[in-house]
C-alpha cells in the first residue's frame, strides 16, 4: 500500500562503520520530493552481534532498513522471506517490513547497476573484465548476467579468489575465467570493466588506459573521480561512478518501503552530488 504523506514512518541504514553513509541524505531528499512529511530516516551503528536485539526492539512504525557491510549475509537468517535476486548473492541489503510484521530482504544493488548501466547507454555487452572479487564483484557478476552475452574475466590476486569467482559464475550461469592481477592493464580493452576494489587499487592502471576506451563502471565514489576514471574520461570513454549505483539502488529502496514509484531520481542525485561536494 502506498504510504500517506502524514504517516510517521521510520527507516534507516545500518552497518560499521556508518558514519559515511550517504544513505540518509539520498532518502531524505526522495521523502522530501514526494512530500513524505511524517516520514524520517537515520543511520545506526550496528554489528552482526548487535543485529538480532535491533530487529527486536522496533516498533510497527518501521518501514524498512538498509543495510550495509557487515550485515548483508549476517541478516539472512533473522528474515521471514528473501528475494531470489538477495539469494543469487547471499546478500540483502535491503529490509521492507509488511502490515503483518513480517520481515522481507531484499537485494537492489544489482538492478541499481544494471539501471546505472542502461542510464548511460550500456544495455548489452558481449564480454566484460571484472577487477577485484570481493563481495561487490559477486554483485557485478549478478548484473553481468543480465547484460553479457559471453565470457566474463575476473582479475583478482590469489587462486583462493579466483576460485572463488568462478564458483560463482557457475552459480549465477555466467562464463567466468580468471587472470591474474598482474595482468590486470589487458582488462581495459574490454567492452565494459567493472571495478569494485578498494580505493587507491587501480590508480596504477591509469596510465593503461588505452586511446580509445570502451565503458568503465568503478563502484567508488569517493574521492572521485578515481585516477583510472578521469584518465578514462580524458580519453572519452563511458564512466559509471559509484554515486550513480548508490542513488539507482536507493531509488529502488524508496520505492519497496514507501510504496511510491518513480522515486524521485534526479532529486536524490543532486542531494548526494552537493554532499559529496560539501565534504
Amino acid at each position: 500500500m502506498p504510504a500517506r504523506a502524514t504517516d510517521a514512518r521510520r527507516a534507516a541504514v545500518l552497518g560499521k562503520p556508518i558514519a559515511h553513509s550517504l544513505s540518509p541524505v539520498l532518502h531524505r531528499a526522495a521523502y522530501e520530493e514526494l512530500g513524505l512529511t511524517g516520514w524520517s530516516y537515520d543511520r545506526f551503528e550496528v554489528d552482526e552481534a548487535g543485529l538480532p536485539g535491533f530487529l527486536r526492539e522496533l516498533g510497527p512504525e518501521w518501514a524498512g532498513l538498509s543495510l550495509t557491510m557487515p550485515l548483508k549475509r549476517a541478516v539472512i537468517p533473522l528474515l521471514d522471506e528473501i528475494s531470489e535476486t538477495a539469494s543469487s548473492v547471499d546478500a540483502v541489503n535491503t529490509v521492507v517490513f509488511t502490515e503483518d510484521g513480517r520481515r522481507l530482504g531484499d537485494n537492489t544493488d544489482i538492478p541499481g547497476m544494471v539501471a546505472a548501466l542502461r542510464e548511460h547507454g550500456i544495455e548489452q555487452v558481449g564480454s566484460a573484465a571484472i577487477l577485484g572479487a570481493g563481495a561487490t564483484a559477486s554483485s557485478a557478476l549478478a548484473a553481468l548476467s543480465r547484460i553479457c552475452t559471453g565470457e566474463v574475466v575476473a582479475y583478482v590476486r590469489s587462486e583462493a579468489r579466483a576460485a572463488e569467482m568462478r564458483r560463482w559464475g557457475e552459480r549465477l550461469d555466467v562464463d567466468v575465467r580468471t587472470a591474474d592481477w598482474a595482468d590486470a592493464a589487458q582488462a581495459l580493452r574490454a567492452p565494459l570493466v567493472i571495478a569494485t576494489t578498494p580505493a587507491g587499487s587501480t590508480d596504477a592502471l591509469a596510465a593503461a588506459v588505452p586511446e580509445r576506451p570502451a565503458a568503465l563502471f568503478d563502484v567508488l565514489y569517493e574521492p572521485w573521480p578515481t585516477e583510472l576514471a578521469a584518465r578514462w574520461s580524458m580519453f572519452g570513454g563511458a564512466v559509471v561512478s559509484g554515486l550513480d549505483l548508490l542513488v539507482h539502488q536507493a531509488v529502488l529502496q524508496v520505492e519497496r518501503m514507501t510504496g511510491r514509484s518513480p522515486a524521485p531520481l534526479d532529486a536524490m542525485r543532486r542531494a548526494g552530488e552537493q554532499a559529496l561536494a560539501a565534504r
